[in-house]
């Protein structure tokens, strides 16, 4: 995979938040895909949970606005950004780790309060 697929792929999920597109999201990930959002937390794993954690965050005002380079190494990407949900803005960083086929395998998400 590329680094332009990946960075095409950071770019589609910001999308997402933007039109409250799940089917985005479902396109995404793998099947039996990981979601560690944030990290330490239980993960979500497979896609019904997944589609589920996501129905809970994308549906309302939150908007993605990166804040770095994407950094592409491997099979992952790493990008900052920050999750604004009316006024309470959030630094995060993500970390995608992508399959074979070019689906997030694995997504960790590294933020506090």
């Amino acid at each position: 995979m590329e680094a332009s697929d990946k960075i095409a792929a950071v770019e589609r999920y910001i999308q997402a938040f933007a039109d409250s597109d799940m089917d985005i999201i479902r396109d995404l990930y793998a099947d039996d895909a990981i979601v560690e959002d944030p990290v330490g937390s239980a993960p979500y794993v497979g896609m019904d949970a997944i589609l589920g954690f996501y129905e809970q965050s994308v549906p309302g005002p939150t908007t993605l606005e990166l804040t770095g380079t994407v950094r592409c190494a491997g099979n992952s990407a790493a990008f900052p950004f920050n999750a604004v949900v009316g006024e309470m803005r959030i630094e995060i960083i993500d970390v995608f780790e992508f399959n074979d086929a070019g689906k997030i395998q694995h997504m960790r998400a590294y933020w506090s309060m």
